[in-house]
């Protein structure tokens, strides 16, 4: 006669938090102030100005949009304004940033919707080690949501972890 598995994990009442689930795999658009720079040096306002306006920015229709510019040099702040005034009637959302950025920052968004609610009590481990990366700045922002909610806050998988918090 065997003896059953049991499965300690599932009994322990740890609840696994994958941070991995919360990733919206929208496909971002960016628009590149390279195509505007005067001998991709310098951004002209009169000249850029008029650019934007005879711009098809249909195409960014309901698309999350990440403004950023693919040359190394100073694009004053203006210009970044300007261009989220001229997608806002179009773009889905729209952020600064090339495409890691957006989604670190799209990451962040959800993180910071997430319900405390759902974790009051609770004994957590946010997943780690996964095969998609995921930013330093997502794991500080999911132990600032939880810690003031939960008993405890665990790094890793449910059978080896790192214990982070644990409430007095």
């Amino acid at each position: 006669m065997s003896t059953p598995i049991v499965n300690k994990v599932a009994e322990s009442g740890l609840l696994s938090l994958d941070l991995t689930q919360l990733i919206d795999n929208t496909p971002i658009v960016l628009f590149d102030i390279k195509q505007y720079l005067f001998m991709e040096l310098i951004l002209k306002e009169k000249d850029f100005r008029a650019a934007l306006l005879t711009e098809d920015l249909t195409i960014y229709q309901d698309k999350i949009v990440g403004i950023y510019c693919s040359v190394d040099v100073i694009i004053p702040m203006w210009a970044n304004m300007l261009i989220a005034s001229a997608l806002q009637p179009f773009a889905k959302a729209i952020y600064f940033g090339d495409e890691n950025k957006v989604r670190e920052q799209l990451l962040l968004e959800a993180i910071y919707a997430l319900n405390k609610e759902d974790y009051i009590d609770q004994r957590v481990v946010v997943k780690g080690c996964g095969e998609t990366p995921i930013g330093e700045s997502a794991y500080v922002a999911i132990t600032n949501k939880l810690r003031p909610v939960v008993k405890s806050i665990m790094y890793g998988e449910p059978c080896s972890t790192v214990p982070v918090y644990k409430k007095k």
